[in-house]
């Protein structure tokens, strides 16, 4: 199978192109080479890559020729640093996969996997003793900065139990980006039904493994976490570090890709499907960076107290369906990854400005 890869040159993108070759799939790797993701210098020494922006229809339109399938990683990530980055998000992300949609239906290109995201979710699954399950709003700011974390039943205020969220759960986008991966899964479900094409939506947890970039306000917590530990700093942890998430290794990500892309164009004609993509084994923050800190040596994590306005408490999903209907099973526990990450040399730092 011939596969355009958009994002390819990427964190994620990278292990994919690794993963489908190592299948024996041809792999058309499709990247605009930001600096903001890659450093300076990136395209040096690249061959064998298009270097080209998703929103270029024409260098789409180019890229597609002879592809059977799509894998769409191409985005912006993370937070960013304030509302400012919306329109750059909304580009990237949305404005780039309605182009590369519109040029996959002129091409005739009927499978694509997208790089999606449990963020679409808001914060996850609770119940009440009380009420049952119940959906939590928005943490005010005066919780946040009295240090009240903890989401409360909407009803009567009563302590909430965390759990895990479903595909079937709806889906809440309480930040920009949250709110652009949501608009690419419906623009995917348009497009499939509007050409007949086959569309999976992969949501990712928190994936972390090497290759992660750093020192870039897009790149995710555990290298932040990391960027410290090398610098010999101990890691800020936010709030108390009680915050539950799923870290699940990049490798087992790009599994999941290989095999959702092996499967997609024998789906319906015009179906969308959304999958959990998680190791099934949720830790906290504070978790994760005391594992961090234990294998690199040291200094142990500090808890600040801090807080980011549009961070969630707790969201960890429910990962069967990708098992059960597909065969995925993540191979890399916490432990091992953890490890393997702390000492990992192959972080790529974003200089300052870039």
């Amino acid at each position: 199978m011939r596969v355009l890869l958009t994002g390819g040159a990427g964190f994620i993108g990278g292990h994919i192109a690794e993963a489908l070759a190592r299948r024996g799939h041809e792999v058309v790797v499709f990247d605009a080479l930001l600096e903001s993701a890659h450093g300076r210098g990136a395209r040096a020494g690249r061959e064998g890559l298009v270097v080209a922006d998703v929103r270029d229809r024409g260098a789409v339109a180019d890229a597609l020729r002879g592809v059977d399938a799509v894998c769409h990683q191409a985005a912006m990530v993370g937070l960013g640093k304030d509302f400012a980055d919306a329109p750059e998000y909304v580009g990237c992300n949305d404005l780039g996969t309605a182009v590369l949609l519109a040029e996959m239906a002129g091409a005739g290109v009927g499978g694509l996997v997208l790089a999606g995201s449990m963020v679409v979710y808001g914060e996850g699954r609770y119940d009440c003793p009380r009420h049952g399950q119940v959906r939590p709003g928005p943490r005010a700011v005066a919780d946040l900065a009295a240090g009240r974390f903890e989401p409360r039943c909407p009803d009567c205020g009563a302590e909430l139990t965390p759990g895990l969220v479903a595909e079937s759960a709806p889906t809440d986008p309480r930040n920009v980006y949250a709110a652009t991966k949501l608009a690419q899964e419906h623009l995917a479900a348009s497009w499939a039904r509007a050409t007949g094409g086959r569309a999976v939506a992969l949501r990712y947890h928190n994936v972390y493994g090497p290759g992660m970039p750093r020192d870039t306000p897009y790149a995710g917590v555990a290298s932040f976490f990391r960027s410290s530990l090398a610098r010999d700093e101990a890691p800020q942890v936010f709030e108390d570090g009680g915050q539950r998430r799923d870290f699940v290794h990049v490798r087992d990500v790009a599994a999941a890709n290989a095999v959702a892309l092996e499967a997609v164009l024998e789906r319906a004609a015009g179906s969308f499907a959304a999958y959990n993509t998680g190791s099934g084994d949720p830790h906290t923050i504070g978790e994760m960076a005391a594992a961090l800190a234990a294998a690199h040596g040291g200094p142990a994590p500090e808890i600040t107290g801090g807080y980011r306005l549009g961070d969630v408490r707790h969201v960890t999903a429910d990962s069967r369906r990708l098992r059960e209907e597909l065969g995925w099973r993540p191979e890399v526990g916490f432990a091992e990854g953890m490890k393997e990450f702390a000492g990992a040399a192959a972080l790529r730092a974003v200089p300052a400005g870039g």
